[in-house]
């Protein structure tokens, strides 16, 4: 199915299998022989702290003006936005939030009399979701809305992972949490749906699910819309996947990624090749690698998500990431992928560079 460069085995005797592309690399100075690294063709302006989770906001009107919303993670922190070239756009930058973790970006949001595309973030030291809407990045709920209430411990409401989900069966919104500490007893994440009513956001608790090693953390959330499942790094362990349906049950269908991770499982994005095939990223932090695994799982087994290849990046200890398939303009023709680097910045590539010759791009 993948086609291998003639120099595979070379590159997975040296750093595993190894995705190698022949633009946008540099040779890594820890090998003799040439493992390629991939280049970012774009690297953000720095926030003031620490950046940790970026999100991608498509322009449905103009692809090419889309936009890059990233957090700065401090008790002082904020959602910074970028155009497409990693140019900061201080108009829109949103500042005095507690420390953002993740973020996440949906469309089409009922507020009652208006509908809008929206970014949310979960502000870990008051355990509230903030929400802005795109692209002026009006808040929507002023000083958010506090989730995980009732939960006992500090550690317990710590909120870090967010992800969200738009129901192509009902329509229906729902944002999924994740925190720096659990229980253990399968009901770790909690899945709100998101309600928008008289121009404010209500949230509903609709499930408690998800398994949790209780080693590290759970904190990289990712939702395939299309496919229904919801993926999230059990930091240390490996990829658990669910139902995103909420009716669909609380039943783990796969623990994948479980072997050849230095430390952390961190972040984790899908690209899509069409409605149901494509790739799922997953950050190897330390080793500054992207392992790639199949979308749709193995034939005759959509739950069985084998290695397909990893990718050298130039990241620093990425945290989180995200992709998207859609061509957006010139400079990104078959998408767009960022990174988090611990150097106060995201990374912007394109999505050939790191698919080089073992992976497909979307309309190949």
């Amino acid at each position: 199915m993948f086609k291998k460069p003639t120099h595979y085995l070379l590159l997975l005797a040296l750093a595993g299998t190894v995705a190698c592309s022949s633009n946008s690399t540099e040779e890594s100075s820890d090998s003799v022989d040439s493992v390629q690294i991939v280049k970012p063709v774009f690297v953000t302006d720095p926030v003031i702290h620490d950046t940790d989770d970026p999100a991608i906001w498509i322009n449905p009107a103009n692809p090419a003006k889309s936009l890059i919303i990233g957090t700065d993670k401090d008790s002082l922190g904020a959602l910074y936005v970028y155009d497409l070239k990693g140019k900061v756009i201080d108009s829109l930058v949103r500042k005095d939030i507690q420390r953002p973790n993740n973020v996440d970006i949906n469309y089409g949001l009922s507020l009652g009399n208006d509908t809008v595309d929206f970014a949310v973030t979960g502000e870990r030291l008051t355990s509230k979701l903030r929400f802005f809407s795109l692209p002026d990045m009006k808040e929507i709920n002023a000083g958010g809305i506090e989730i995980y209430q009732g939960e006992s411990g500090p550690d317990f409401r710590d909120l870090m992972g967010v992800a969200t989900y738009k129901s192509p069966k009902s329509g229906k919104m729902y944002v999924i949490a994740g925190r720096k500490n659990g229980p253990t007893d399968g009901t770790y994440l909690w899945q709100y749906e998101v309600i928008g009513e008289n121009g404010q956001i209500r949230l509903e608790l609709i499930r408690k699910f998800g398994q949790y090693s209780g080693q590290k953390e759970i904190e990289a959330i990712a939702v395939d819309a299309e496919l229904g499942y919801i993926y999230y790094s059990d930091e240390g362990v490996g990829v658990r996947k669910y139902h995103a349906e909420p009716e669909m049950g609380n039943e783990e269908l796969a623990l994948f990624a479980t072997e050849g991770f230095t430390d952390d499982h961190e972040g984790i994005s899908i690209y899509k090749l069409d409605g149901t095939t494509g790739y799922i990223l997953v950050s190897d932090q330390q080793a500054a690698l992207f392992h790639v695994f199949p979308r749709e799982g193995s034939e005759g087994n959509p739950h069985q998500h084998t290695l397909i290849t990893k990718i050298p990046v130039s990241t620093v200890e990425s945290d989180g990431s995200e992709v998207t398939s859609t061509s957006l303009g010139p400079d990104f023709p078959k998408g767009l992928f960022v990174a988090m680097s611990d150097d106060k910045t995201f990374q912007i590539y394109r999505w050939e560079d790191l698919a080089g010759d073992i992976l497909k791009s979307k309309g190949n």
